[in-house]
């Protein structure tokens, strides 16, 4: 498989103009992470965001008593990203990624993404609004899971 199609397998890039698409992925910088390397680090600070090409990551995030759990656990055949966050934000990493084997990326940077959509506007106006409506909807989940939380603490507030 070409590099253009596995870049359009990704449904953040799949809306893209082949133009866009070949602009963009003179950007990408391939990088390989060795199984139990971190690729992201929660509380670090950092701008990349990540295509997983090959492999399998682990999101892990810390308890505010510094367990960690795993949160999800992607491989290469769902063709995800991570860390787009840091494109729209100058935040920590709110997360970790580990390699949970040897893992393939490709990735670029803020200044970089920045430029893209610069140049590119129409294609950068649509990886925009792709990550836009995956927070939107990351954040709407939360919502969900909060409500449970709530309404369980005050089921056992009641029965105490």
């Amino acid at each position: 498989m070409d590099s253009m199609n596995i870049l359009r397998a990704f449904p953040l890039l799949s809306s893209i103009s082949q133009t866009d698409l070949t602009a963009l992925s003179s950007l990408l910088q391939a990088r390989h992470f060795s199984q139990g390397e971190n690729i992201i680090t929660e509380g670090e600070d950092s701008d990349d965001m990540y295509l997983l090409i090959k492999g399998t990551v682990d999101i892990i995030k810390k308890t505010v008593f510094g367990d960690t759990f795993v949160v999800a656990t992607i491989d290469d055949s769902m063709h995800s990203v991570f860390g787009e966050m840091a494109l729209l934000d100058h935040d920590k990493r709110s997360s970790t990624v580990n390699a949970r084997t040897d893992c393939e990326t490709l990735c670029i940077d803020r200044v970089s993404f920045d430029r893209f959509c610069q140049e590119h506007p129409e294609g950068g106006v649509k990886l925009l609004r792709f990550i836009g409506v995956n927070l939107v909807r990351n954040i709407r989940k939360e919502n969900e899971n909060l409500k449970m939380v709530y309404q369980a603490l005050i089921e056992e507030i009641e029965q105490s």
